[in-house]
């Protein structure tokens, strides 16, 4: 037998490759399916199943693509009314592959079909669980993305996964291994540990939610401090359980170079998105105007799906060279499809041949501290919970999840300088502000690591960003 967990960094997502004799199993597949291919032939085995833990809300998972490529049944847990052929399985249901078997066990909370697949291997014992979104390391599914207006709140589902958790999860032995869909860094939880495989029994003496002493408390914790879900959520739930075209047809429409003339023709014909995914060191120092700069380099996809939001949008692509591929595929992989193209010669091409360019003026921390006073403006564009941790004295929060929500309420007449925590987000804040005609502020390199090392800044008292989830 051999589990493999294939962990793609950007999503802080785990997919499950299982071998056992000459069959296998993948739970919760990324959108391409090529490296799951090539496992197949390399070990000489055949895919029995798919398994989905459930509608994926944060990614679009690969299952029809494969299925369709192998001809393995897709199975989802009890309650699941996906729009395609699929296996609904039985609370408790097993299927077998090879010597191994796979319990399904229904544990609703996160979303009314999530579950948890229980590995047995081939002795019989029960070595491992495949916990979805059910069982995080540290924390627990949100339950606040499969609310029904009028039937079922936050609080039910809440409930229902402190049910869930209770009698399917806890009962298990300590020295079962908890492999859950995601990691640190995912919207899917608000206290994931930095690792992606535990013991139960660790979890169980660790994890904040499984130590609460009645089911009340548990649904006061596990809301507690929740924010907003990205809004493009629920729009790849709607891909991942109706259906979503090819991976392959949206590789080849996106992977298309553009000269310079038909590029600026179809921007203006479509109304297309310009995505700069180029790092802001470079960025800033020159791009076609109005483009939006989200580098490929960082947690590129959630925010994408967080700043761009409709996965209908039309994109054009401004990348290094030889990266078109790569941002096409981690663009996918939240849903966005309608890829029309890509500047051909990147950004060099787009000033080589004379056309108008924008920049952004960015300063180091230490040119910052030499033009701050106690009169300057300045905007934090970190998460609630890292301003709270530390933060310049009067400095405003503005978190760039909700940009939309505050960047209307800007002065235009007024400056201000703009951070984060090392320069990924502000420059992302930047572009936006600068696409919708705010041009009257100055973006700080290195964000809020930097102004912290030159010493210079009167800062907040620090605490533990633990303490403040």
């Amino acid at each position: 037998m051999k589990v493999e967990q294939i962990y793609t960094g950007c999503l802080a997502q785990g997919a499950y490759y299982i071998v056992s004799e000459n069959e296998a199993a993948i739970i919760d597949p990324l959108r391409e399916v090529k490296p799951y291919l090539e496992r197949l032939e390399k070990d000489k085995v055949k895919l029995k199943y798919i398994f989905e833990t459930h509608f994926h809300a944060d990614f679009v998972s690969g299952h029809l693509d494969l299925s369709k490529k192998t001809n393995a049944p897709i199975v989802f847990g009890p309650t699941a009314k996906p729009e395609f052929d699929a296996i609904i399985a039985e609370d408790n249901q097993v299927f077998k592959i090879g010597k191994i078997k796979i319990k399904v066990l229904h544990t609703p909370g996160h979303t009314l079909e999530s579950s948890t697949f229980l590995l047995i291997d081939e002795d019989g014992k029960e070595t491992a669980i495949f916990s979805g979104d059910t069982l995080f390391l540290g924390d627990v599914g949100r339950p606040d993305l499969a609310q029904k207006a009028g039937e079922i709140d936050e609080k039910d589902l809440a409930g229902m996964l402190y049910e869930s958790l209770q009698t399917k999860i806890l009962p298990l032995d300590d020295s079962i291994t908890v492999y859950p869909a995601h990691g640190a860094g995912s919207a899917c939880g608000k206290n994931m540990q930095k690792e992606t495989v535990d013991t139960l029994g660790n979890q169980k003496r660790t994890n904040y939610a499984l130590n609460q002493p009645d089911k009340e408390s548990f649904i006061n914790e596990v809301l507690d401090g929740l924010t907003a879900p990205p809004k493009y959520f629920g729009m790849n739930v709607a891909m991942n359980k109706g259906g979503y075209e090819s991976f392959d047809q949206v590789l080849k429409k996106g992977n298309n170079p553009l000269s310079v003339e038909d590029f600026e023709t179809l921007a203006e014909e479509t109304g297309a998105l310009i995505l700069d995914t180029r790092s802001a060191s470079v960025f800033h120092k020159g791009f076609v105007p109005n483009s939006i700069n989200i580098g490929i380099k960082g947690d590129f996809a959630p925010w994408v799906g967080a700043m761009i939001v409709d996965v209908q949008q039309p994109i054009l692509l401004v990348s290094d060279e030889g990266t078109e591929e790569e941002v096409i595929t981690r663009l996918s992989r939240v849903g966005f499809d309608n890829v029309l193209g890509f500047l051909d010669g990147s950004f060099d091409a787009w000033k080589n041949s004379g056309k108008e360019t924008d920049e952004i003026r960015r300063i180091s921390a230490e040119e910052f501290a030499n033009e701050f006073s106690e009169n300057v403006k300045v905007i934090d564009v970190r998460k609630e919970t890292e301003y709270e941790a530390e933060h310049i004295n009067e400095a405003y929060s503005k978190p760039l999840a909700y940009i939309n929500d505050w960047v209307n309420s800007l002065d235009n007449a007024e400056h201000f300088y703009i951070h984060c925590a090392g320069g990924y987000r502000s420059m992302i804040a930047a572009s936006i502000l600068q696409s919708r005609g705010y041009r009257n502020f100055t973006e700080v390199d290195g964000g809020f690591n930097a102004i912290k090392k030159t010493e210079k800044f009167p800062l907040s008292n620090f605490v533990c960003q633990s303490k403040t989830l």
